[in-house]
């Protein structure tokens, strides 16, 4: 039954106006309605769209509440090279520039036009008949991430571009970012969650956007600017760059309104101080100012060299930098075992703060420097959040001793490796070092390892912070009493939680690998070490030549597996969870697993077991299961609303199995 008409011209009109209406809210920052109107007609177009699902289109303004969570991120090649650019740092490099610039074109005097260099990340935004299908980051500049399903969530890009010489493709180059505001709000709601909060606007945004669910990044307070164009297929085209900018904000894109353009350098020197003096006061983070030449002609003649333009520079905002001393060098353990000196300061103000420390990286970096406890050393707020020891002043007081990292963590006394080949040295006691205790109790209950239903990250605090777990044996030795006194708990979760220690303490040896947290051993490797030696007691007395044997287990795992097992801590909290019956069987070792070889993917919901049950089964019969169908898939596992894999293995005429011709192949 085909839709009727008037329910298709009323789809439209709604999807029109909710995009005029985004475009006053996000873009212009002038509401015409009120949020409850809004929602109004997004209800309204969510139902007809329910109701008839043929009049759903990927520019729809209901699809921006994110999709299905990706496996990974596809590439995508850039059209056009998204370029670097040069740097100045004093007015006399911008002087410079201005002169290089003029010198090639043989003219006195150059037009540019000055925009903030926003602290984000670099996007591609690549629209077709005026729609949007295709966003990226920018990657090594010839190459980035497709992150399209993710960029559709951000409010402030248009799903489908408006006004008039619309080009036939059009790739939009902007800066995702997040204000402070948004930073501030993002905060406070992962502080109240339990979870770690960013460091910065800009880690916030990067992070944001490359998350694989894109759920997730439609939560994130995450806008746009954009900046320039790449590609271009028909349309009137402008013959400078302020004129694209002029059109990219008649096309509805979302322009930084303080872009302006500038007559020669005196023109640049003074809006750099312009938004010098702005910096502080603006929601967002900048670092500098860039400066391009107007003319698209004689940015063409310009051209550019190696990675950047010749015609485009950024004027970087000084990093603030003051004299103090060194009062000692300390190791901080982090969360994950690495180890990283500090040095202790004489408390100087910097960058509008007060510094009392400063990172030293890892030690190589120590002995580039040659930072000593004594030394007078320049200290750099850099990017303005991180402080940092630019360079020791030589011949001011007594040197001390160089710096050594030292042999035993100085948390728990466990012995401290580092991997060849690796800067970083690390703790290697994971399962009883206090620095790690949290993230190893989080990791050790996690879905994929024991699956502790009900252990969640505020939990895991709780526990560790009122002295409850010392280690992961701990767990298994909770009452109810003491789980129901602890915030957000009452006596039946208590009764559950034991309930999920209880049903843990059966597993396999490849989950129980993978709970253990060793470095580098993720599933596929504690599946394949599993199927190599089939009791944990073989695995823990191999040296490092019978391990790197195994499939997936090179020089760098190998390393990293015989330091855990030689570290006594971790062996005293592996005895006690087997004394507190934690299990699994023995697996035999067969020469000639008998799916070896064949790739697997799982598809829909199942009867008789979980997804990740029969994943398990299948891996420990020498399979390898995808998350992908594609023409290397052997056998497609399908149970009840398979989806799209179901349909492309049948494009690709790969075999697909249902539940019970699946457990056959078992030998079930």
């Amino acid at each position: 039954m085909s839709t009727p008409i008037a329910v298709q011209k009323r789809a439209e009109e709604l999807r029109s106006q909710l995009e005029f209406h985004n475009y006053r809210y996000y873009i212009l920052d002038d509401p015409e309605i009120s949020d409850a109107g809004y929602d109004r007609l997004l209800r309204e177009l969510q139902d007809l769209e329910a109701q008839y699902p043929e009049l759903v289109s990927s520019d729809s303004p209901t699809q921006r509440v994110g999709a299905t969570p990706l496996p990974s991120f596809g590439e995508v090649r850039h059209a056009v090279r998204m370029l670097s650019l040069e740097n100045a740092f004093s007015d006399e490099e911008l002087r410079e520039f201005d002169r290089r610039v003029r010198d090639r074109l043989g003219t006195e005097q150059v037009d540019y036009a000055g925009e903030p260099k926003l602290d984000g990340l670099a996007v591609s935004l690549f629209y077709r008949g005026g729609t949007l299908v295709q966003a990226a980051t920018r990657g090594d500049g010839v190459t980035g991430e497709d992150v399209t399903l993710n960029v559709r969530t951000i409010k402030s890009v248009p799903l489908r571009l408006s006004g008039g010489d619309l080009p036939d493709e059009l790739e939009v180059r902007g800066e995702v970012y997040i204000s402070h505001d948004g930073f501030r709000s993002l905060n406070e709601k992962a502080l109240a969650a339990g979870e770690k909060p960013f460091v910065n606007p800009r880690n916030a945004a990067a992070g944001s956007l490359r998350q694989l669910n894109p759920r997730i990044t439609a939560q994130r307070p995450l806008d746009i600017y954009c900046y320039g164009v790449g590609k271009r297929v028909g349309g009137k085209t402008a013959t400078t760059h302020s004129g694209i900018l002029d059109q990219l904000r008649d096309w509805r894109l979302r322009v930084y309104p303080g872009i302006r353009r500038l007559e020669g350098i005196q023109g640049c020197l003074d809006y750099f101080s312009e938004m010098a003096g702005k910096r502080d006061s603006l929601p967002f983070d900048i670092d500098g100012v860039v400066f391009k030449v107007d003319r698209l002609d004689q940015q063409a003649a310009l051209g550019t060299i190696a990675r950047a333009p010749r015609w485009a520079i950024a004027r970087k905002f000084p990093a603030e930098e003051e004299q103090t001393r060194v009062t000692d060098i300390d190791v901080q353990v982090g969360r994950t075992g690495a180890l990283t000196p500090v040095a202790r300061l004489e408390p100087v103000f910097v960058g509008g703060v007060t510094v009392t420390n400063a990172t030293l990286h890892n030690e190589d970096e120590v002995h580039r420097k040659d930072v000593r406890p004594g030394d007078t050393v320049i200290v750099r707020r850099a990017g303005d959040v991180i402080p940092e020891i630019v360079r020791v002043i030589p011949g001011k007081g007594v040197r001390a001793e160089p710096f050594r990292m030292p042999e035993s963590c100085p948390v728990c006394g466990s012995a401290v490796v580092r991997a060849e080949g690796q800067a970083v040295s690390r703790c290697t006691g994971g399962l009883y070092c206090q620095a790690q205790r949290k993230e190893a109790i989080k990791h050790f209950a996690a879905r994929r390892a024991m699956d502790i239903e009900g252990l969640g990250s505020s939990l895991v605090d709780q526990l560790v912070d009122r002295e409850l777990v010392h280690d992961v044996a701990d767990l298994y030795a909770l009452t109810v009493e003491q789980l129901a006194d602890l915030e957000r708990m009452a006596e039946k979760s208590a009764e559950n939680l034991i309930a999920a220690l209880g049903k843990s303490k059966s597993t396999t040896l490849a989950r129980f690998l993978y709970a253990l947290g060793i470095r580098e051993v993720g599933e596929a490797t504690a599946q394949s070490l599993s199927q190599s030696f089939g009791t944990l007691d073989k695995l823990m007395s191999a040296d490092r030549a019978l391990l790197e044997a195994v499939p997936d287990v090179g020089p760098v795992v190998a390393s990293s597996i015989v330091a855990f097992f030689a570290e006594p801590h971790n062996r005293e909290v592996i005895a006690k969870l087997r004394e507190r019956e934690v299990h699994w069987p023995d697996v035999e070792v067969a020469k000639e697993l008998p799916l070896a070889g064949k790739t697997f993917v799982l598809t829909g919901t199942l009867e008789t077991m979980k997804r990740d049950e029969l994943k398990a089964r299948l891996q420990g019969l020498g399979a390898r299961v995808s998350g992908s169908v594609s023409i290397k898939t052997d056998y497609v596992v399908a149970g009840e609303k398979p989806g799209s894999k179901y349909d492309r293995a049948k494009e690709l005429g790969i075999e697909i199995l249902d539940e019970k011709a699946c457990l056959a192949l078992l030998g079930e």
